[in-house]
């Protein structure tokens, strides 16, 4: 969706790579807190998060607003 590597993801959330490796590989279950830093990285950058709403949850990006 933002076409971002594990870096990039790990540099805007402010955690380290190997947090996002381990992660996205199943090797470890992210804390909470990791999980905020994340989708307050992905929120910036446009990514909104869609409640469960009959279809099931889901991620869009954000409409760029109108000039």
């Amino acid at each position: 969706m933002l076409d971002w590597s594990q870096q990039h993801l790990a540099e805007a959330a402010k955690i380290g790579n190997a947090t996002i490796r381990n992660f996205e590989g199943g090797k470890s279950e992210p804390q909470s807190a990791t999980l905020d830093v994340l989708k307050r990285a992905l929120e910036t950058a446009g990514v909104e998060f869609i409640p469960e709403n009959g279809g099931g949850p889901g991620v869009r990006l954000r409409k760029a607003a109108a000039r």
